[in-house]
């Protein structure tokens, strides 16, 4: 796919609009208006009792308290995804991990959202400290790894419903 063309409709803090015109790989020209992000991190911390999660407040849903696993958005100058991870756990979970691997890279909304997040799984874990943001209201919530697919349903969050998948086949050894 060819960009032709890409005009700023708006620029906010960690989220701008675009209108882009694209060729195909077929010839097809096409416009389409795209909200860029600069992407995120998803982190599946979990020991051989629990998996961390955290309950927050998210707006943009018009949640109280969703429940997610950690998670933040590649907004430092330089910093990798695994860094944004490690930083992340730390001030979100108050964890710090031993052992990192990448479970998957996934789109959001690929339909209209460039935003791409990368999901860690983190384990050997001990307590941390991290600096969360001034309007940050988080509680750790520690779920049973046998609790986990009963928990499913009520889990709304894209990207732990995906970690926690990965978990569950893990813990079946498939």
């Amino acid at each position: 796919m060819e960009l032709l063309d890409s005009e700023i409709l708006f620029e906010g803090h960690s989220l701008g609009l675009a209108r882009k015109t694209y060729r195909r790989e077929d010839g097809t020209v096409v416009l389409r208006e795209v909200a860029e992000h600069p992407g995120s991190v998803a982190v599946l911390a979990h020991d051989e009792e629990f998996v961390y999660l955290v309950a927050q407040p998210r707006e943009a849903v018009e949640e109280d308290r969703l429940l997610e696993i950690p998670a933040g958005t590649l907004d430092v100058a330089e910093e990798t995804p695994l860094e944004c991870a490690q930083r992340e756990l730390a001030e979100e979970a108050e964890l710090r991990a031993e052992e990192w691997r990448q479970l998957q890279a996934v789109y959001t909304s690929p339909g209209v959202l460039s935003e791409r997040v990368w999901i860690f799984a983190a384990t050997g874990l001990s307590p941390a400290r991290g600096e969360r943001d001034a309007d940050e209201q988080i509680e750790i919530v520690r779920l049973p790894l046998a609790e986990i697919e009963s928990a499913l349903p009520e889990i709304r969050d894209a990207t732990t419903v995906i970690g926690l998948l990965f978990l569950l086949r893990e813990l079946a050894g498939t």
